[in-house]
């Protein structure tokens, strides 16, 4: 991974030595900003980036905003947001706007690099299975690109997350195959840490509540108790 680039925006100047510290240790290129400023102008001027990780107070621009900006861009960047703002509505707030995960300061610094290399390593295994991919998947009226990243029901392009796109596409290549959440944790984010698992639920309730007809009631993402969850054509619909 001696070519991966990594950039970190981030004020806090012993976090953001030991980052460059221990991430320079995996053989990454590390670069950072003190400020969002130079954080946004790295990120539109010096790229393309391989991981980003973003706090989210900075002087002058906030790192919702760079996220933001990323999001826009052509080429998908996975980013981590580190914030000491750890409530669940800035958690939220982070993964709407595209992030791939996000910690809670004080975190552990060896939890950070190993969350930064499984993003890495699901990045290039997606990149790679999106290539041996000959064209879009489709489930039952849902159907899902790899390539174009776009995921369309009836016709209708749904607005997902990268996570999100990227738990359905996995659903999509194994259809009708239940996943327990570690396994989905393992396979998706690239890590399986126990108590993480929440994180799962959380990404299948938003899936479902933008694919199913009554999300209450899904025919889509189904659960099968004591063993995960499977997606599934839902009855009536083409296969």
């Amino acid at each position: 991974m001696s070519s991966k680039r990594v950039l970190i925006v981030e004020d806090d100047a012993p976090i953001a030595d030991l980052l460059r510290l221990h991430l320079g240790d995996e053989g990454l290129e590390v670069h950072h900003a003190a400020t969002g400023d130079e954080g946004m102008r790295l990120l539109e001027q010096e790229g393309p980036w391989d991981a980003l990780v973003l706090d989210v107070m900075l002087p002058g621009v906030d790192g919702l905003q760079i996220c933001r900006r990323a999001r826009a861009l052509t080429r998908y960047v996975p980013i981590i947001i580190i914030s000491a703002r750890g409530s669940e509505t800035q958690r939220i707030v982070g993964l709407e706007l595209g992030a791939d995960d996000y910690l809670a300061k004080p975190f552990s610094i060896p939890e950070l690099v190993a969350r930064v290399r499984a993003l890495l390593r699901r990045a290039e295994a997606m990149a790679q299975s999106a290539r041996m991919d000959a064209g879009a998947l489709e489930v039952g009226g849902l159907q899902v690109d790899p390539l174009a990243r776009t995921a369309l029901l009836e016709a209708r392009e749904l607005e997902l997350t990268p996570r999100e796109f990227d738990l359905l596409l996995f659903f999509a290549r194994h259809r009708d195959q239940v996943f327990s959440r570690m396994e989905l944790l393992d396979q998706v984010w690239g890590y399986s840490h126990e108590g993480y698992e929440h994180t799962v639920n959380t990404h299948i309730n938003r899936l479902r509540n933008k694919i199913e007809q009554d999300p209450a009631t899904p025919q889509r993402i189904i659960t099968v108790w004591g063993r995960g969850y499977k997606l599934v054509v839902p009855s009536g619909a083409a296969p």
